[in-house]
């Protein structure tokens, strides 16, 4: 397996394409937006700096990373000759089953197909092939080149062959894989959204601010980061998407989203990616600057 497509340059697309090309496979990254292309392929470059700087690759290590990606705006295009396809593109039911339907017409009966969805049901997209026994979730974590976490989504008919393969790849990627099976949220979410709609709902009542809740998290329970700057890392319309799906396939009131978190997602504070959410980004990036509308 050395051709390896990479459907979406977005953050989670450009980090399992820096991923690859780092480990040596070539990629073909594909996205229908040229100029999303071009911001993928720069966040890239950045990251392979930041890691020269860090001394943790050389400088020609990077030029080969880079030298390894193929940019294409074309699906059937880019999945030509690939061995794996890797769909990363938004977090949207409709869009991940259109994309599986165009693979089905564009690859060859022997090339995986897997999906990072972090929530979506596998079985579900599997339905849109016509051998449906070669597609799986392969759930990266973002950051992707940092993160040693892959966590394996068997749908109900992913056969054994192809789940061992994308096991024994992700290995090679220097990750970590996790096999799960194919239940909404699967482990990382069903676990992580419940906590971060939680904290949402602490906040929504009145319990404690911003910042209290995620001290709490932090130095209490040694979470890296709390659950609030967490949410606004992940984009809190993705985080509201999850919890939809989740509530969708489980029919629990448990994982209906905090009003507090729909009002936020309609009023577009998304958190990091539009510079408001718990926090203010205006002036930084990092979770320094509770947002003005916790701040009364």
């Amino acid at each position: 397996m050395k051709n390896i497509a990479v459907i979406g340059a977005g953050t989670m697309g450009n980090g399992i394409a820096h991923t690859f090309a780092q480990s040596g496979y070539k990629v073909q990254l594909i996205d229908i937006s040229e100029e999303s292309l071009k911001k993928g392929m720069d966040t890239i470059s950045k990251n392979l700096d930041r890691m020269v700087a860090k001394e943790k690759i050389s400088e020609d290590q990077k030029n080969e990373t880079l030298e390894n990606i193929t940019a294409f705006t074309e699906i059937s295009e880019g999945v030509e000759n690939a061995s794996l396809v890797v769909e990363a593109a938004t977090e949207n039911t409709d869009l991940k089953l259109k994309i599986f339907r165009h693979l089905d017409q564009s690859t060859s009966e022997d090339t995986i197909l897997a999906t990072n969805t972090s929530s979506i049901s596998i079985t579900q997209i599997a339905s849109e092939v016509s051998n449906p026994e070669r597609v799986i979730g392969m759930h990266f974590m973002n950051p992707v080149p940092v993160m040693k976490l892959v966590e394996i989504i068997r749908g109900y008919n992913t056969s054994d062959e192809v789940t061992k393969t994308i096991m024994d790849l992700s290995e090679k990627l220097n990750k970590v894989p996790v096999e799960v099976n194919d239940y909404p949220g699967f482990v990382a979410n069903r676990i992580l959204m419940p906590m971060i709609n939680e904290a949402i709902e602490t906040l929504y009542n009145g319990v404690a601010g911003v910042y209290e809740i995620d001290t709490v998290m932090k130095l209490g329970m040694a979470h890296p980061m709390g659950p609030l700057q967490l949410a606004d890392f992940i984009g809190l319309d993705v985080c509201h998407s999850i919890l939809e799906v989740m509530y969708d396939g489980f029919k629990n009131p448990k994982y209906a989203p905090c009003p507090l978190l729909t009002n936020m997602v309609r009023a577009g504070k998304i958190g990091v990616k539009s510079g408001e959410g718990f926090y203010d980004y205006s002036e930084s990036r990092k979770a320094e600057k509770v947002s003005s509308q916790f701040n009364s």
